[in-house]
């Protein structure tokens, strides 16, 4: 059973950068896609990042241009630098590990959540 534990959250201004990382227990990291989502009050949980096992990259639209996620397969360890960060950004942050190599879309671990706010 993997476990998934993020850091990194924190209070911005408008414009600022933070990099969150997701640290993960266990030998299936490395297989294994990975995700950043979000959840915003009042509001469903959304897909933010992906990246596959081999390092292929997805970015909502709404982040791309803007954040990075990159893995460590060494570490076990997720991050996802976040750039000129937008009030519209504030949100919960969680890790995921998918099912699958390729990025499914569909989870079998969460990290905890990690909260960012961004001020304007």
């Amino acid at each position: 059973q993997v476990q998934l534990v993020e850091s990194g959250g924190g209070l911005v201004q408008a414009g600022d950068s933070l990099r969150l990382s997701c640290a993960a227990s266990g030998r299936t990291f490395s297989s294994a896609a990975m995700a950043w989502l979000r959840q915003a009050p009042g509001k469903q949980r959304e897909l933010v990042a992906a990246i596959s096992s081999g390092g292929s990259t997805n970015y909502a639209a709404s982040v791309k241009g803007r954040f990075t996620i990159s893995r460590d397969n060494i570490k076990n360890t997720l991050y996802l630098q976040m750039d000129n960060l937008k009030p519209e950004d504030t949100a919960v942050y969680y890790c995921a590990k998918d099912r699958f190599q390729l990025v499914s879309g569909t989870y079998d671990a969460w990290g905890q959540g990690t909260q960012v706010t961004v001020s304007s």
